[in-house]
């Protein structure tokens, strides 16, 4: 899952994409390095980012989803939002997820548009929300804590409608967790597998990569291909990504072993 940030303020790629142009083209780029699907979104969820109102969050994806009308989709579309209308607007143009990270809890109207749709969902584990996610986060057991919080989002995107084969898990590292709580949550990753939904795992340059490594966020690409490889091994089904090409590299390569031994 290439990841498309289109936003002033994302901790890695802020501003570089947010003229509809540029987007499209980067979104032509991801498809050309082999990623399988492109996540776009509107909205910065690093610690400490303020919410985007819904009239700015779509004024600007609207520009981006109508070149994709016009000119055709390089590669499948997720849109990375918590509000129905841009959810809306999003699948529309042609996307075919919903990439939440609130899990349905930040617009009571999403679970039943996504139903409606027939859409695909990915729910994320987050404690608190972006500004204050990372105030001291605490857990007793990190993995059961977050198997069972997607356990009961799933039941409730069942119950809004949304077809169990379309729903994708995801942990949500660094999502009001710290260092050790990220590594906890990657090791333990089958257990959430268990829960018999595709899991996708974002680690791509994110500030327990920075911890580990005393890399900057731009110096990162080889902290993030570890511990994207861990991930797959532990059960993951999807990586998203900032550097697509390195990372669909990385993955054949593993795959190419793992399907030989």
């Amino acid at each position: 899952m290439g990841v498309l940030n289109v936003t002033p303020d994302s901790f890695s790629d802020g501003g570089r994409f947010l003229d509809p142009e540029s987007a499209y083209a980067r979104m032509r780029e991801i498809a050309r390095q082999g990623a399988a699907i492109c996540d776009v979104g509107a909205e910065s969820t690093r610690p400490g980012a303020v919410p985007v109102p819904l009239e700015e969050e779509l004024r600007r994806l609207a520009p981006v989803f109508s070149l994709v009308r016009e000119r055709g989709l390089p590669l499948p579309l997720s849109v990375d939002t918590s509000k129905a209308p841009v959810a809306a607007v999003a699948l529309e143009a042609g996307a075919v997820l919903v990439n939440d990270v609130t899990a349905g809890r930040g617009d009571p109207a999403l679970l039943p548009l996504v139903a409606e749709r027939g859409a695909a969902l990915c729910l994320m584990h987050m404690r608190g929300d972006p500004r204050t996610m990372q105030d001291d986060p605490r857990y007793g057991d990190v993995v059961a804590e977050v198997r069972d919080f997607l356990a009961a989002r799933l039941e409730e995107a069942l119950a809004a409608g949304v077809r169990e084969e379309r729903v994708l898990l995801d942990p949500g590292i660094g999502f009001g967790k710290t260092l050790e709580h990220n590594l906890a949550l990657l090791a333990g990753l089958p257990a959430l597998a268990a829960l018999g939904r595709p899991l996708v795992v974002g680690v791509s340059r994110k500030g327990m990569i920075g911890a580990l490594t005393g890399r900057a966020t731009g110096d990162r690409l080889a902290g993030s291909l570890a511990a994207a490889l861990a991930a797959v091994a532990r059960g993951a089904a999807v990586v998203r990504a900032h550097d697509v090409r390195e990372t669909v590299d990385a993955l054949a390569v593993w795959s190419a072993v793992q399907g030989g031994t």
